[in-house]
């Protein structure tokens, strides 16, 4: 088997790995409930997958996102080093976060010039783990871990192997678009791939997740915070966090481009191979 054949191969595997580790622990959570409860898996599982059920649904997050970074870590699948961390990037972190905060507006802006909207079950779904008080815990704090621990520092890291190095981009395509179906729909699978180009950008520049994680990191803590403290735009559209002012909605989402524009040319400069 050729060396190109062997990393794709890889890829289909860590993929598989992460999904099939996700469905068990979910089975095996619905079971004990199921038994707990007098029902079904299949009546569990559909619960949990309408929204109900979501102390359930945040509790089996939080133990796959667990289990696939010890996983991934111990086998070395994602390789951890604490050689980024040495060279003392705090400048890169910092421009992280700002480069994130700089994305939310013109990002939903996008979506809603092409009329892309979440299903409604995962909008359900979404809102029952926001409610939980260690819904923010699942989607804050382990999810990014879990996510770029695969997508970056496994599948990302692999394809680097595959391509050449002024092919890089092929490979970031590739992996950016792997991130964006796993979602499995379309606004969170374009937004995945937008999000997955920035990501693997900053991965191939530093080969360390940490940058990565603090981006994904800011882009679902912001997301768990606007929703609980301002539930009414949920259903809304952008204009409504304006009070349906378009000047003031244009001037934010200029505002936020002075933002995005100069931190991503900073990342540019400070995260050079």
């Amino acid at each position: 088997m050729s060396k190109t054949s062997k990393n794709i191969m890889n890829v289909a595997f860590y993929l598989a790995v992460f999904l099939t580790l996700q469905i068990i622990i979910e089975l095996i959570g619905a079971f004990i409930y199921g038994q707990m409860n007098d029902l079904s898996i299949t009546q569990v599982v559909m619960r949990m997958a309408s929204g109900m059920y979501s102390e359930l649904t945040v509790l089996t997050n939080i133990i796959s996102s667990l289990l696939t970074i010890i996983l991934f870590t111990m086998a070395r699948w994602s390789p951890v080093s604490k050689n980024y961390l040495a060279s003392k990037p705090w400048g890169v972190f910092t421009w992280t976060f700002l480069l994130t905060i700089g994305t939310v507006l013109p990002l939903e802006w996008i979506y809603e010039q092409m009329q892309i909207n979440i299903p409604e079950y995962t909008e359900a779904l979404f809102e029952g783990i926001m409610k939980e008080p260690w819904g923010y815990f699942a989607i804050g704090i382990m999810a990014p871990l879990a996510e770029e621990v695969v997508f970056r520092g496994a599948i990302l890291r692999t394809l680097l192997n595959v391509f050449s190095q002024r092919q890089h981009w092929i490979a970031i395509t590739v992996s950016a678009i792997i991130f964006g179906a796993i979602h499995m729909n379309l606004a969170q699978g374009i937004h995945g791939f937008l999000m997955g180009l920035l990501l693997g950008w900053m991965y191939y520049r530093t080969h360390s997740i940490i940058p990565g994680v603090i981006m994904h990191w800011v882009n679902n803590s912001i997301s768990f915070i606007m929703f609980n403290l301002m539930p009414e735009l949920n259903d809304g559209k952008l204009i409504d966090l304006f009070h349906g002012d378009d000047r003031m909605m244009y001037m934010g989402l200029g505002f936020s481009m002075c933002i995005f524009l100069p931190s991503l040319f900073q990342l540019a400069i400070r995260m050079r191979r």
